[in-house]
Formats: C-alpha cells, structure tokens, sequence
C-alpha cells in the first residue's frame, strides 16, 4: 500500500532551502537565506501564492470594484446637500435621485466585500495548507541528527501555531490591505480635486501618523517574535511534562514541574503583554491625530466657505473622503501589528525550512536488490563535531548470514554503529560497504528497505494492533501479520485484548505494557524479512521466560540474514557468530562467546559481573 505524498503540486516554487539552488519572486538567487526581516518573510511566504494568482487577480477586481462605489457616496453625499434646496425635475426631487444611486453605491460595494472575503477565506486555507504539507515533508527528510538537538516540543508549535498566526492573517488582512490602499490613494485623488488646500491641512497630522506608526511598530516586531518563541519553549515542556508524566509522579516532581512550567508561562504572559501594550498604543493616538486633522480641516473649509468659494456640500463631501483617508491610516496600522506575529510564526516556519535535509542520493547511486548482507567497516570514524569523535578507527567484517554482536557499556557507540550502517548519520572518515559497495552508492531509500529494526525505544502508532504489525510490510494480508506475531510470541496477549488484531492503540501505544510493545515492534521486523537485521535491545523490556520463547523464534529468524545485535543481557547474545566489545568508540576485543571467555579480558570481566548479579 503506498503511502499518500504530502508534496506540493508540481509547478509549486518552494522557498529554497540549503544545497537547492532558486528563485523566489522579486528576488535573485537565494540558497536557503534565513528571513532577518518582514520583507523577505514576506516575499518567501509570496511564493506560497503562486497557484493562487488568478483568484488574487479576482480579488484585487473585487476591491477596485468596492473602492469605486465607496468613493462615489460622499461625491454624490455632497451633491445631495446642495441639491435639498432646489425644484423637482419631472416629477422627482434630485435628492432622492442622488438616494438611489447611494444605495445601489452601498449594496454593490458590500456584495463585493461578503465576495471577496469568501474567495480570500479559500485561498488562505489552501495556500496555509500547501505550507503546512510542504513543512511536514521536509521535516520527513530531516536527518535524524536534527530531531536530536531541537525540543519536539518547540517543533510541533512551530508546525501548529506559527502556522495558524500565517493563516488567520492571511485570510483576514490581504484583502483588507488592498482595499486600504485603494481607498487611500482614492480618497486622496478625489481630496485634491476638491481643495488641494484643506488636502495640505489634513497631510500634516497624517504625516504625524506615518511617523507614530513606523515608531511603535519597529518595537512591537521584535516584542511579538519573543512572544513565539517563549511560546514554543512552553509546548516544549508541556510536550516533556505529558510524555513523562509517570516518571514525574514516581520522583514526586510535581510541584517542580509545575514551578518550570509556570516560570515559562510568565515568560510568555510578560512577553506577550509587552506586545499587545505597544500596539494597543496605536488606535488612541491615532484617533487623537484624527480629531486633530478634523480641526484643521473645519478651520480652512470655514474660512473657504465665508469666501464663497466652496459650497457646504462641497465641505461635507471633503470631510467625508479625509474619514476615508484618515480610516485606512489607523486600520493598515492594525493590520501591520496583526502582521508583526505572522511574520515572526513564519520567520519561525522558515527557520525549518532552512535546516538542511538529508544529503540527496548520487547522480549514479544504484538500488541495493536482493542484498546478501555480506557488511564491511573500513576506519569508520564518525562524530556529531569534528572535536569530539564518537567512533574512532572502527574496522570489522560481517560475512553474509552471519551475527555479530555488540557490547559494551552505555554510550560505547554501539547504536552509534547501527545508525551509520543505516545512514541515519553520514561518516565523517572511513567507509561501509554492504555486498562490496559502499552504502553511499545506494540509494537511501532502497537502503533501508533492506533493514529490518527493532529499537530499544519501541515506536508504535495510534491505530491498530494490525496496522502497527503491518508498518513493516503495508501489503501483507492479516494471516501474514497474525503469523508474524506468533514468531515474536505476540498472538497470545493480542488475542486477549478486546477487539484482538483489531483494538486501537492510543498515542505510542500507552495501553500496552514496555514488554508488549517490544513483542509488537518484533513482529513488525518479522513481517519485514529483510536481509539484514538490527536488534537493540530487542528483549529489554520482557520478562526471562519471554525472553527464552523470543531468542528460540528469533534464531530462526537470524538464519541466513547477517544480524546486528546490540545487547546489555550477555545472555542473549552468546550464540552470536562474532561478539565486538567497544569502549569509547573503538573495538578493544572481538571473538566468539568461549574465547572471549577464555582470554578472560573485558567480555570475561562483564559476563563475571552479570553472573553474580543473577546469583544475588
């Protein structure tokens, strides 16, 4: 069953990312540039709208329209003003001429606004839609290092809420903005034909307002992206304080995780505040400017008027315009505080973006099919920096069909090994070569077809038992999963529970016990019948008894596949072909379970330890 792609459309042109060369635009090339500023957030987020082009181009139709009718009513305001003193014209008064045309002006620029908002509604949600996938699609192409040095937590917000702040702006500003801005230049054109004189009077408080907008918001930005971020370090601990919400009881850590919880929610509380206080700045002083251009309007039209120079229509029909100029003054100065948290969510978003994916597969890489297994290491050297090697030196063969195990203590680089052999890390010196051909010269997806993993950490997913068995094979039937989990000793307890193959499992399947789990991501691996395979740890979490029942079905398994076992239970590996013993990353013995014993080195010391252990 192949899973369904959350790419983007075809002819979409994602922001760049680093080692992808293009073009966004309005801009030159940019290979994966971090945003630093709204303009080049918002150029970035412009390409998102790419498909969306006609329906702006209706929108934009939409606005002009609505612009138009909204600049007709105070000229015909006005027209109606002077007009109360004269006669009818066959048989009706001018001024309820002039009445018909206001309503008609009001009812076709309203339709156009309940238009325009619908059309703005969808395009805001497919374009937040096509980010959102294109997000999550690079985040699966991630290399594994990346999720190990950034809170999941912070993550998740990012991909959530930053988004939804994109989103909300999206659909409720853009076209707003727009007819703002027709409006403005209108109310403009029209002030200037009627009196460039009172048009000066009223320019110098809407400079004032110009001023007081740029001053205020140049503090709201950087106040509203701390917001976001104190905002992910906050659903990061959330995230940490629910998963691990057990071991926070068993250390009665309660009151702790509560007090860093609420340390974290101040932090946002006063973040936040700090950003709302500014922009909640902006509407009194504004209206403050706005009383102020009223005085100075009513001063020049009074005096223009007792010149006999302009009508008192005429003085009506300008107060009504410098509304309509003044309004979109102080509304395109809300929107732009609005704007301030979508520009700082998808500075956030882009931050993501730019984080550099895996290391794309070579022009000439090949497909590993039918691998024999046959695994060699030649001077793998490997470290997360240049400054601190975690493997050093490492050299070993694994012929095909054959086990090696892995011991030593914690943090030896046992599953270090593994997750190089994976490629979930990249070398830094050295090679690995599976069937005499370095892995690098595979591609990376056929690659890990050929491993068959069960973690430490067991990894299941909210659905069935059924489906989470078949994650390792989508096309297997039933009988092929119910088989596996016979293998793995799992057909028992699944048959106990309510609705057997078919109940559901919550989040990481919290309703099964460690020691199912296990037998669950060991079916999974059955199913797989892959060439190679990798166990760490692959019976921590069950019992000795079911310990014995897994090693008989896994023997059976590990015949004629190359086996990588990794295990701090010596028990469980004394079969191996090969046992390699690491300490701080390189290997300082290696032989079978007897001549490590014999040669009475490390391995002996910590079979030694393990038997005592069990005897006490």
């Amino acid at each position: 069953m192949a899973q369904q792609s959350h790419r983007p459309p075809s002819d979409f042109v994602p922001p760049p990312l680093p080692g992808r060369q293009g073009r966004m635009p309005g801009m030159g090339r940019v290979p994966g540039v971090k945003p630093k500023n709204m303009k080049q957030t918002l150029l970035r987020l412009w390409a998102y709208f790419k498909t969306e082009r006609l329906w702006l181009l209706a929108v934009l139709a939409l606005e002009v329209l609505r612009a138009f009718t909204t600049l007709l009513a105070p000229y015909w305001i006005g027209r109606g003003i002077d007009a109360a003193g004269l006669v009818d014209v066959n048989g009706m008064h001018p001024v309820l001429v002039i009445a018909g045309l206001l309503v008609v002006a009001y009812v076709v620029g309203n339709v156009s606004q309940m238009l325009d908002n619908y059309i703005m509604a969808a395009v805001s949600q497919r374009t937040v839609k096509l980010l959102r996938s294109g997000l999550f699609d690079h985040m699966q192409r991630l290399p594994v290092a990346f999720f190990d040095t950034h809170a999941h937590g912070d993550v998740m917000s990012r991909v959530t809420n930053d988004i939804d702040n994109v989103s909300s702006t999206i659909s409720t500003s853009t076209s707003q903005l727009m007819g703002l801005l027709l409006s403005l230049v209108g109310s403009l054109f029209m002030m200037l034909r009627i009196s460039p004189l009172m048009t000066l009077a009223l320019l110098v408080p809407a400079g004032l307002a110009m001023l007081l907008t740029r001053s205020i918001t140049s503090r709201t930005r950087p106040l509203f992206s701390k917001q976001q971020a104190t905002l992910g370090g906050m659903m990061g601990q959330l995230e940490e304080s629910i998963s691990g919400l057990t071991v926070v009881h068993a250390f009665n850590r309660e009151a702790e995780s509560v007090s860093a919880f609420d340390k974290l929610n101040f932090d946002y509380f006063r973040a936040s505040l700090s950003a709302l206080v500014w922009s909640g700045l902006m509407m009194p002083l504004m209206n403050v400017i706005n009383n102020l251009s009223l005085t100075f309007i009513a001063y020049v039209g009074s005096t223009l008027t007792l010149g006999g120079l302009i009508s008192i229509g005429v003085i009506a029909s300008f107060v009504t315009y410098s509304r309509q100029f003044i309004r979109p003054l102080n509304d395109v100065a809300n929107i732009y505080n609005t704007l301030q948290t979508a520009v700082a969510g998808a500075e956030r978003v882009f931050e993501l973006f730019d984080n550099p994916e895996e290391a794309e597969d070579a022009p000439d890489a090949v497909l590993l099919e039918s691998a024999r297994g046959e695994v060699s290491f030649k001077n793998v050297v490997f470290g997360y920096d240049s400054t601190a090697p975690v493997i050093q030196d490492v050299s070993f063969d694994v012929p095909a069909g054959s086990s090696i195990a892995l011991v030593g203590r914690t943090g030896a680089g046992k599953t270090t090994l593994v997750n190089l052999l994976a490629r979930f890390y990249e070398l830094s010196g050295g090679s690995i070569t599976i069937d005499g051909v370095d892995i690098r010269a595979y591609t990376r997806d056929s690659l890990r077809r050929a491993f068959g993993i069960v973690l430490q950490d067991t990894v299941l997913f909210e659905g069935t038992v059924l489906d989470n068995i078949r994650y390792g094979n989508p096309d297997a039937s039933e009988e092929a999963c119910a088989e596996a989990a016979r293998r793995a000793e799992a057909d028992p307890f699944i048959r106990r529970l309510p609705d057997g193959y078919r109940t559901m499992l919550t989040e990481s399947g919290g309703n099964l016990s460690a020691g199912q789990r296990q037998l669950l991501a060991i079916a999974r691996a059955i199913l797989a019948d892959c060439p190679i395979l990798i166990l760490d740890e692959a019976t921590s979490s069950v019992d000795t008894r079911t310990e014995q029942r897994i090693q008989r079905a896994m023997l059976a398994l590990m015949r004629g596949r190359t086996t990588f076992l990794i295990a701090h239970r010596l028990s469980t590996i004394r079969d191996a072909s090969r046992i390699l013993v690491l300490d701080n990353g390189r290997i300082v013995e290696q032989g079978t379970h007897d001549q490590l014993l014999a040669a009475g080195g490390v391995y002996s010391g910590m079979w030694n330890s393990q038997a005592a252990n069990t005897k006490t």
